[in-house]
């Protein structure tokens, strides 16, 4: 495993859309495994491919309690609710935004060993999903904020 560059907000990469992979293989395992040990190091919650320069779709995410995921080509099939919460992301560090975001989530992936997934999450881990699955679609947290926050006024927060 190696820790990869986070690219900050004004990359070109960030601002793309992520090609689907076609095939997990072992690079595509190594990637991700390189991910969580990144998103790890920086402290954050959630990582996706293109914010280590890489327009795939990869993420990985851990709301906690060591519960990691690691998802190819995740997409959002149904969300509902609404609720607004603070958010940062490692590519924009320091920055915090209030984001509404659907409180439950349903979410199509297959795992690393190419095992569809479909589950459903709410509250935090759907958060964390609607903004990692943004990072696919070229969309960054500040895109979606209905206010940014005042230096110091989110420096509590977890980076996303």
């Amino acid at each position: 495993m190696a820790l990869r560059k986070i690219l900050n907000s004004n990359h070109a990469v960030l601002r793309g859309k992520a090609a689907p992979v076609k095939k997990i293989n072992s690079a595509v395992r190594a990637l991700l495994d390189d991910m969580a040990e990144t998103m790890y190091e920086y402290k954050g919650v959630g990582l996706a491919a293109p914010q280590i320069g890489i327009s795939r779709q990869l993420v990985v995410l851990d709301p906690g309690e060591d519960r990691l995921m690691k998802l190819v080509n995740p997409r959002l099939v149904e969300a509902e609710g609404e609720e607004s919460d603070v958010e940062g992301c490692l590519s924009i560090p320091g920055v915090y935004g209030e984001v509404p975001r659907a409180l439950r989530v349903l979410v199509e992936a297959l795992d690393p060993a190419g095992k569809p997934l479909r589950f459903e999450a709410t509250d935090y881990l759907a958060r964390i999903l609607q903004h990692e699955i943004d990072h696919l679609h070229g969309i960054l947290f500040i895109d979606r904020a209905i206010r940014l926050l005042e230096p110091g006024e989110g420096s509590g927060e977890k980076e996303i």
